[in-house]
């Protein structure tokens, strides 16, 4: 039975963290009605990491272009970071994944405890996905600023100011920085294509600080749930990768507003609920 809740609980992780409907939202609301507390932390950890898996086999190109444009991005910026070929286009998300990464590190690394203690209770999760709900339904308005040749560092910044406030559970990273970059003039294709790349330092930060945590407490894995936290992360990657390219599709379809209406029905039906049958809640 534990095997079957981690499977659905890295489907839910890999769905949600790319689809606009908050994956850390999705977690405490599931974690909390099925009562699988006890992977916590490492579960975490593991169903985090397929999500990165999964970007790392949509964007491979693109991931190794920046790789490779590292060592002239300092002669990139100093040129004015204008972007004239695929090879300064690198240099550009590279430098930019760099500047949009630094609010949610400072934020996270402030708030951290703070937004912790928000998923030890449904209802703040409830209100910001009611919150995700209202700006999901606002995409249907930014049009694309056709004079933008690409992007801006000051736009860069902004979208990771979005990236940071979706720290706190119910928020949807995805859907804070996808929604914003459409409001600053940016065409679909890279509005979703910056967002996805942008989580990387992200997810890659936050997992790395909680391997820490975990072997600073000591912590051990109760005995056979090395196969709960495989088949979690193997679940993470596969539903990681099908919700990316769906994602990149339903974008380019205008559709991106439907999910308003999935974050409403949750975020107000689980609120309801809660009042209603607490004892279901922890």
């Amino acid at each position: 039975m534990e095997v079957i809740k981690a499977f659905f609980l890295g489907i839910i992780q890999g769905f949600a963290e790319f689809l606009p409907i908050s994956s850390s939202g999705h977690l405490v609301i599931f974690s909390q009605l099925f009562d699988y507390q006890n992977a916590g932390l490492m579960m975490n950890i593991f169903v985090h990491f397929g999500t990165l898996l999964a970007i790392f086999v949509v964007f491979r190109e693109d991931i190794k272009n920046m790789i490779l444009s590292l060592p002239g991005i300092f002669g990139f910026i100093s040129g004015g970071a204008n972007v004239k070929s695929e090879k300064d286009e690198a240099g550009a998300l590279a430098f930019y994944i760099i500047i949009g990464s630094i609010p949610a590190a400072i934020v996270g690394l402030t708030f951290k405890d703070y937004f912790e203690s928000l998923s030890n209770t449904v209802t703040p999760t409830c209100l910001a996905l009611l919150a995700t709900s209202a700006f999901l339904w606002s995409s249907k308005y930014p049009k694309e600023n056709e004079n933008l040749n690409f992007m801006t560092a000051v736009q860069a910044m902004m979208i990771g100011c979005a990236q940071a406030f979706a720290i706190m559970p119910g928020i949807s990273r995805s859907g804070a920085t996808i929604v914003l970059a459409l409001w600053l003039g940016l065409n679909k294709g890279l509005a979703a294509r910056f967002s996805f790349l942008l989580s990387i330092p992200v997810v890659a930060g936050a997992s790395l600080l909680e391997i820490i945590r975990v072997i600073k407490d000591g912590a051990s894995l109760p005995e056979g749930q090395w196969v709960e936290l495989l088949v979690g992360v193997t679940a993470a990657v596969v539903s990681g990768y099908i919700a990316i390219k769906w994602m990149l599709k339903l974008i380019n379809n205008n559709k991106f507003s439907y999910f308003a209406i999935y974050c409403a029905l949750v975020g107000g039906g689980i609120l309801t609920l809660s009042v209603l049958k607490p004892e279901w809640f922890n």
